[in-house]
């Protein structure tokens, strides 16, 4: 299907990770000039800010870098560690608000929240508890949720939790307790397609049993052979990105078209962004092509989308 001018329709758009960014500054990494222009030049109008820092920290100057490329911001992304007691929600709450500061300065809508991940030794062996403790369980549920009140009443922004590969948070049954644990009002989900099918975890079922939860996407896809290796053989999610885990579409799961689908009808224009992780990216000419092909893989996978 052709994009769609259904205002309904989820506004696709893309993230710094799709260029294998995963740090405010990284010689591994292309620079931002590099990742605006080819944004625009592979046809979307939507970005995050990637790691706070890599497109800057000043709402006027990053203004005009996105106004020069006909983009705009969806939103930015925070990791916390609410699950160590509830005087963390201040910690977090410093560094939330810093990135909801640009956020809003840039007429974004929302803030994903991601929690903090595994630990893991010099021998590449994870470090701690995989799970969180019922202790610990009560003040992430109730810091999620003081944080995302603060959001809504200081910056008019939302808060979306962002489940993840190597976290605390990462199955289908995880995810669900957050839900069923958090208020509605203030802490809904950043659908990651990708890790959740990390653990598989099904996507379009998660829609469907919480379509009122579902505020935010992004769009990954996992290889499955290659998962099973990693899963089995105990292979850290950094290195399982380096060996390709993350592949660009059609190549792995989920399909992008019934998550879409499902997407629009819980949440009608509900933000898209792929996220295509493959850090380090090695060729700086490799995100180009593939932000190009997934376009054009999204534009005809049969579910309504807008790129503009």
């Amino acid at each position: 299907m052709l994009e769609t001018e259904n205002d309904s329709a989820p506004r696709v758009g893309i993230a710094p990770d799709s260029w294998g960014v995963w740090n405010a500054s990284d010689e591994a990494q292309p620079a931002p000039a590099q990742y605006l222009r080819e944004v625009q030049e592979a046809g979307y109008h939507w970005t995050e800010l990637g790691p706070f820092g890599y497109l800057g920290t000043d709402p006027m100057r990053l203004r005009d870098d996105l106004a020069r490329h006909d983009l705009a911001l969806s939103g930015g992304t925070v990791f916390t560690n609410l699950h160590r007691g509830p005087a963390e929600v201040e910690t977090a709450w410093a560094d939330v608000r810093e990135v909801a500061h640009v956020v809003r300065e840039l007429g974004g809508e929302h803030v994903i929240v991601i929690p903090g991940m595994w630990e893991r030794g010099d021998d590449g062996a994870v470090q701690g508890e995989r799970t969180f403790s019922a202790e610990e369980w009560t003040p992430f549920l109730a810091g999620h949720d003081e944080i995302g009140r603060r959001l809504v009443e200081e910056f008019g922004l939302r808060q979306q939790f962002h489940s993840h590969a190597e976290s605390p948070i990462g199955s289908y049954r995880e995810v669900v307790r957050l839900l069923e644990g958090t208020d509605a009002r203030y802490t809904n989900l950043c659908l990651d397609t990708g890790h959740l099918a990390y653990y598989w975890g099904d996507s379009v079922r998660l829609i469907r049993e919480f379509p009122s939860r579902i505020g935010y996407l992004h769009l990954k896809q996992v290889e499955p052979d290659l998962l099973a290796d990693v899963l089995k053989n105990e292979i850290s999610f950094a290195d399982a990105v380096k060996q390709g885990v993350m592949v660009e579409p059609p190549l792995g799961v989920p399909e992008y078209g019934p998550v879409l689908t499902e997407a629009a009808a819980a949440n009608p224009g509900i933000f898209a962004i792929i996220e295509q992780d493959m850090y380090p990216v090695g060729d700086f000419s490799r995100p180009l092509p593939i932000a190009r092909r997934t376009r054009e893989y999204i534009e005809g996978c049969g579910a309504p989308a807008r790129f503009h």
